[in-house]
């Protein structure tokens, strides 16, 4: 059966998360009818990430097998004519191995989250970052951050119900930069825990406030304590960005 690897962009606001869910919307399954409709059967697509309720993606990537051999450009417009009511668009689907496996297969995950940290609230972005009504030291935020580049156990990130074998990951990109209006924040890593950006974005967001000192966060890591680290940023910053092969 051909396979085929879908790049995918979407507004991840009116879902409840990537993932198939009984209370609500999902991006996995809108993709999957909107395949169905016009393959005539039924399809399971597998994804690099899942993301949560509200976590958006410019390039999430996922696997289908489509029991006749469609032409790429066809499986892509022919899914997004089925679409066109939702903020998911497919960028691109590519003819693929079936060794090749979205999530399996990944090397390497990027994900930005995006901070306004001004008075006045976005009027066009509502939904799409974290809106901090006050200015935040993006400098402290970066230095910060590198406490966290590297392998570590990151149990003080990991969501309770995470279901990852185990803690240990390797981080190998975490920084703050200043992007005009907004503070943008870059995570890299071969794969990541259950909630670890917004919860390292979350003690960010405490350094830039001088609310904590910026050897903190640091101190976070090295106690493994999830009742330590700051409350989660807002699922509506993050953005899955890319995924390498």
């Amino acid at each position: 059966m051909p396979r085929y690897k879908l790049v995918i962009e979407y507004d991840g606001t009116p879902f409840s998360g990537w993932q198939r869910q009984l209370n609500g919307p999902s991006v996995q399954q809108s993709v999957e009818e909107a395949v169905e409709a016009f393959c005539g059967h039924a399809v399971r697509l597998h994804c690099a990430g899942r993301t949560d309720a509200g976590v958006h993606a410019t390039h999430q990537v996922a696997h289908v097998d489509i029991d006749k051999d469609w032409r790429t450009d066809v499986v892509r417009d022919a899914t997004n004519a089925r679409l066109k009511h939702l903020p998911v668009a497919v960028l691109s689907a590519e003819a693929v191995s079936d060794a090749f496996d979205a999530r399996i297969s990944a090397r390497r995950r990027y994900y930005i989250y995006r901070i306004l940290d001004r008075r006045s609230p976005p009027a066009l972005d509502r939904d799409r970052l974290w809106h901090v009504p006050f200015k935040l030291d993006h400098e402290a935020m970066d230095r910060a951050a590198q406490a966290l580049v590297g392998h570590h156990d990151f149990t003080a990130f990991r969501a309770a119900e995470c279901q990852a074998n185990g803690p240990m990951r390797t981080l190998d990109r975490f920084d703050a930069r200043r992007e005009g209006s907004e503070i943008v924040i870059y995570a890299h890593a071969r794969s990541f825990l259950h909630h670890q950006v917004r919860s390292m974005v979350g003690c960010l967001k405490m350094v830039g406030a001088g609310r904590w000192p910026e050897n903190k966060v640091g101190k976070v890591l090295a106690a493994r304590d999830r009742s330590q680290c700051a409350a989660l940023a807002p699922s509506a910053g993050l953005y899955l960005a890319g995924v390498d092969y």
